[in-house]
């Protein structure tokens, strides 16, 4: 099979803070479709639309220059649900026999409305690489498991597909096929250059309400020494010094950790690198053996000062751990980015000026705040839609930094007011622009600074 996967370009309105510090990173999910598909002995090839930025209008020209396919696939996240659609439309006009897959969280949560394109053959929901391999061995739609596809006119939803119990089974994401050269991390983030993202996990133990959860409850880990191999791959092959993992909660299966920083030093690899993680998942010694291994920076969800929201939303912390969380990290030398959300259910004037003066006692090395958006499939967007709280379904707005909630305690109008502010107060005190200015080491620091700066003043 000639099998084609695209990435859509991601374009952000004017006044989003991420188009000055948002990274691109590539798109894993289709680069393990891609090696999965290639261990088969099937021909793939990635675009990359959003790294390579081809815009919407010029993808029927690249489309004819790279040829003729028998099946597309296109991935996507709501706000990207637009573009995959359009891309869907003209991929099909031009190449009218090959099938036309989409997949990614958008599509799963919401099939049905995706098979109204009639560009869309099937849409794969949840994990896909195992339901990728049964539709290029062309088996009949009706005996795939974890696909939706249209009879008569009429969406047939088959079983779900069972989750990938070994995740070092899939091996690595097909890295010789993405554009390697690309690729960068989201301002403040690295130390280094090149730098690279990568995921560790799957599924989430939370039961945070604004959370997707396609990937099941019950966190799944690929091994800590394999992440280490991979590690050291990139950097032999590509030359990459910084890793950025983007896995929820890097830090829940403190074995693997263990074991990911015992390979590192066994294999002699020299890379610095940064993760997400949750507050009451960390210790000190832990932190410390992580630190060693080149651990510079631990972004934490904080989300919220009031517990009455903390609640609301379902996130499992206090603000006591949140603290001692902040306080060890810096303690062995790790950096921190602390990430709050405006305007939950619940929400109050007073609430988030009870954040704002939060993450500044708090005083991480960078704090992000977003404006809370309920994602089609999470609880909230549920919740919000049966309370009659949505204003739009226009997907292009669910970019965290617009309201698209108008809650009875708050308005959209205070809340985005208050965005600006946040940004505008936390970044701009006198005390953390000389943090910043004696932290610059190099001129990734540097250069990293400026766009914060940047985007801080422009938001």
């Amino acid at each position: 099979m000639q099998i084609l996967l695209i990435n859509p370009p991601w374009v952000k309105r004017k006044g989003n803070i991420w188009n000055n510090i948002a990274c691109v990173m590539p798109p894993l999910g289709l680069a393990w479709m891609a090696a999965v598909l290639e261990r088969q002995g099937h021909h793939v090839h990635i675009l990359d639309a959003h790294a390579e930025r081809v815009n919407i209008d010029r993808f029927p020209d690249r489309l004819r220059e790279l040829g003729q396919f028998n099946i597309i696939g296109i991935t996507a996240t709501t706000a990207l649900i637009n573009n995959a659609l359009e891309i869907a439309r003209m991929a099909k006009a031009q190449q009218p026999a090959s099938k036309v897959v989409l997949g990614g969280v958008h599509p799963t949560v919401l099939p049905e409305e995706v098979l109204a394109e009639k560009a869309v053959d099937l849409v794969v929901r949840g994990e896909g690489e195992n339901t990728i391999l049964d539709i290029a061995s062309e088996k009949p739609f009706t005996e795939i498991d974890g696909i939706s596809f249209r009879i008569d006119r009429q969406v047939q939803h088959n079983p779900e597909r069972a989750l990938i119990k070994n995740l070092d089974t899939i091996g690595m994401p097909a890295w010789h096929l993405l554009p390697m050269d690309k690729y960068y991390p989201a301002a403040g983030t690295s130390k280094r250059l090149p730098a690279i993202s990568m995921l560790t996990t799957r599924g989430c133990p939370g039961r945070c309400t604004f959370c997707y959860r396609i990937f099941g409850q019950r966190l799944r880990v690929r091994s800590g020494r394999k992440i280490a191999e991979e590690v050291k791959y990139l950097q032999d092959n590509y030359g990459i010094r910084e890793i950025c993992f983007y896995d929820d909660t890097f830090t829940v299966h403190k074995k693997e950790v263990y074991a990911f920083c015992q390979g590192l030093d066994e294999l002699g690899v020299d890379i610095t690198w940064s993760c997400f993680s949750r507050v009451d998942t960390v210790n000190e010694d832990l932190l410390a053996t992580m630190k060693e291994c080149g651990c510079h920076q631990i972004m934490y969800g904080i989300e919220s000062a009031s517990p009455a929201i903390l609640k609301n939303i379902g996130k499992r912390t206090e603000s006591v751990k949140a603290e001692e969380a902040v306080r060890i990290t810096r303690k062995v030398g790790i950096d921190v980015r602390a990430a709050f959300m405006l305007g939950n259910p619940g929400e109050t004037k007073e609430t988030l000026e009870e954040t704002l003066t939060y993450a500044i006692k708090l005083n991480p090395e960078i704090a992000i705040f977003n404006i809370t958006t309920p994602f089609p499939g999470t609880e909230m967007f549920d919740w919000a839609k049966a309370n009659g709280y949505l204003t739009t379904t226009d997907w292009e707005d669910y970019d965290l930094a617009n309201p698209v909630m108008e809650l009875p305690t708050i308005s959209s109008e205070q809340i985005q007011q208050f965005y600006q502010k946040a940004y505008r107060k936390f970044f701009l005190r006198p005390s953390y622009l000389a943090m910043r200015i004696a932290k610059i080491r190099s001129v990734v620091d540097l250069i990293d600074a400026g766009r914060a700066l940047k985007a801080v003043v422009s938001t």
